[in-house]
């Protein structure tokens, strides 16, 4: 594994996510998107977003550089990792956040904060990432595990569009809840929802960021711009 040396500025948000380990949860932090749009300069992005790059670069040279990935390498126990540590936890996810957004806009309608429609998009999203997950499970990755590496654009390329779509959908959530900032005096049952919300959020960008930055790549004859 190569570790970023050269200035930060130069390297794709995805590059440096992919090469240096922690560099996720900077990113997080800043609120730079690492996994649908992985493809952009920091520089870019940090402009994009109007912040200070010094800032992004000293925290980001405070990483270990020699710290193992916290997810496996090879190609073959990567895909069972992001199975059981994402594919099966969004299964789980998924379902208790819909019933507890369902009792939070059934309780607090009239308030002016409650998520309306949030249960209505989390259901949508259960049967969504079914069914794009059914596709790699069932399709995708067992074709990379008969194959050393290419020949995999095309379906690649589908499941990039999808995860666009799961980006939209966590920008849909965010503004629906304030970027899970709760309203004074919240009820438990709120609480639960949104630490929840924020749990599924950082655990599906860390998914994409998985597949997107480190494993796809692997697989495409042409490199994703």
């Amino acid at each position: 594994m190569t570790h970023v040396t050269d200035p930060f500025h130069t390297h794709s948000v995805g590059h440096i996510a992919a090469q240096l380990p922690g560099a996720t949860r900077v990113f997080r932090q800043f609120g730079i998107d690492f996994c649908c749009h992985g493809e952009v300069l920091l520089q870019v992005a940090a402009d994009q977003r109007g912040l200070d790059m010094a800032q992004i670069t000293d925290a980001l040279d405070a990483l270990d550089a020699s710290a193992q990935p916290e997810a496996p390498q090879d190609t073959g126990a990567l895909i069972d990792h992001i199975q059981t540590r994402y594919h099966e936890t969004h299964r789980r996810q998924l379902p208790e956040l819909v019933t507890l957004s369902r009792k939070v806009e059934a309780a607090h309608v009239d308030h002016s904060d409650v998520p309306a429609g949030l249960a209505d998009i989390l259901q949508r999203t259960i049967g969504e990432m079914e069914v794009h997950m059914k596709k790699e499970e069932l399709i995708l990755f067992p074709a990379m595990r008969r194959q050393a590496a290419g020949g995999l654009d095309v379906p690649i390329s589908q499941m990039r569009h999808d995860h666009d779509d799961h980006g939209e959908i966590l920008q849909q959530i965010d503004r629906l809840t304030h970027d899970q900032t709760l309203p004074g005096g919240a009820c438990r049952t709120w609480q639960a929802l949104y630490t929840g919300m924020s749990q599924f959020k950082s655990d599906l960008m860390e998914h994409i960021h998985l597949e997107n930055n480190i494993l796809f790549p692997r697989f495409e004859a042409t490199p994703h711009a």
